[in-house]
């Protein structure tokens, strides 16, 4: 056995024994569940309309976009896409990536250079980590949600320029970044905030348009939204929202824009065609954080600000087994293990989802307190 073979094979245990071990599986073959995993908040990814939307682009586009945006990958419904998405968010421009995780690496690694300061909330997306690590400038993870932290470092700074990366809503546990009060501090220390509103959009704001719209922040310039459409929009991609400078810097600079290949016209069409139906269904939004506020009171913890609730597990081995007891009985919840979570604690991980009746949330909190007795 090669030394290599050997490496992978102590690993595979390591994991093992730690209860780490993670394995995919193909969900549409395990038999119908009620959904408390997944992130289609707003049940969009099967609506009809959705639907109808990704085939008709598929169709009109064909199955790809063929090349780079900047290549001849950049099509039609990619420009409707990005000046609907600017428009329901409330900011001057929007530029579409082929991921979400792409849209993050790119604002960082384009907007950083040698001369520049970035500090990181320490519960930050992977895809920011990772940006930050691709990154020329010096990196400062702040304690989580630390607002005079933030204020500490960029004014202690001797960098040009500074970033302050965050999630509006945190992917992990649920809370809510305090982006008035960062905004704020950036405006101060003439840094830019790049708040990533991956689990806002769609539940938190007013009609789900997320919290920088809600807290009028759309129009400064001292802010980048980044955002995934894979959520609440129940497709595929990303965007970055920010005002044209920044996108036309972008455009020209960022390496996952440049060299990545368009956005798959289906996903663009079902993204622009998820953003009309929550424009005209705003109830949906509303119906997501009663379910959320739902499984919160059942899992005995804080009603979330946005549709993911987590509930702390004494160890990875007991968070499997629980998200395999609710499994059987029809339930699909998710969990989070180290190094997933962000302060090494095992979790259960739920998401709340609008689509669901009142007869599968009462469902849901029966398995839900079962599990956890």
């Amino acid at each position: 056995m090669s030394r290599f073979t050997t490496w992978l094979a102590e690993r595979a245990a390591a994991r093992d024994d730690a209860g780490l071990t993670r394995r995919l599986f193909a969900s549409d073959t395990t038999g119908p569940a009620i959904d408390l995993a997944g992130n289609d908040y707003l049940g969009l990814s099967r609506h009809p309309r959705v639907v109808a939307a990704a085939v008709a682009a598929a169709q009109h586009y064909g199955a790809g976009a063929g090349a780079s945006r900047l290549v001849t990958g950049t099509l039609s419904i990619h420009d409707e896409l990005e000046q609907a998405l600017a428009d329901f968010m409330g900011f001057p421009a929007a530029l579409a990536f082929s991921t979400g995780y792409h849209a993050n690496l790119a604002v960082v690694s384009a907007l950083a250079d040698a001369d520049t300061l970035i500090v990181s909330d320490a519960h930050v997306h992977a895809s920011m980590i990772d940006a930050c690590r691709l990154a020329r400038g010096a990196v400062q993870v702040m304690p989580h949600n630390d607002v005079g932290a933030v204020e500490r470092f960029l004014a202690g700074r001797t960098q040009q320029r500074a970033l302050v990366l965050v999630e509006t809503i945190y992917s992990v546990l649920g809370d809510a970044a305090p982006v008035a009060e960062l905004a704020d501090v950036c405006a101060r220390q003439d840094a830019v905030l790049v708040a990533d509103e991956a689990h806002a959009l769609g539940v938190c704001g007013p009609e789900g348009r997320g919290l920088l719209h809600a807290f009028d922040l759309t129009d400064a310039e001292h802010v980048v939204g980044t955002v995934t459409l894979s959520k609440s929009l129940g497709a595929q991609g990303g965007g970055v929202l920010a005002t044209p400078a920044v996108r036309e810097h972008l455009v020209n600079s960022a390496r996952p824009f440049i060299y990545d290949t368009g956005l798959a016209p289906a996903a663009a069409g079902a993204a622009l065609e998820a953003l009309a139906v929550i424009g005209e269904e705003p109830e949906r939004v509303a119906r997501a954080r009663v379910v959320a506020a739902t499984l919160a009171k059942a899992g005995g913890v804080a009603e979330p600000d946005g549709a993911v609730l987590a509930i702390a597990m004494p160890g990875p081995h007991e968070a499997v087994a629980a998200v395999a007891r609710a499994a059987e009985q029809g339930v699909r919840i998710g969990c989070f293990r180290p190094p997933s979570t962000p302060d090494g604690i095992s979790r259960l991980r739920l998401t709340a989802h609008a689509q669901l009746t009142d007869d599968e949330v009462e469902r849901a909190v029966q398995v839900l307190q079962g599990v956890l007795a």
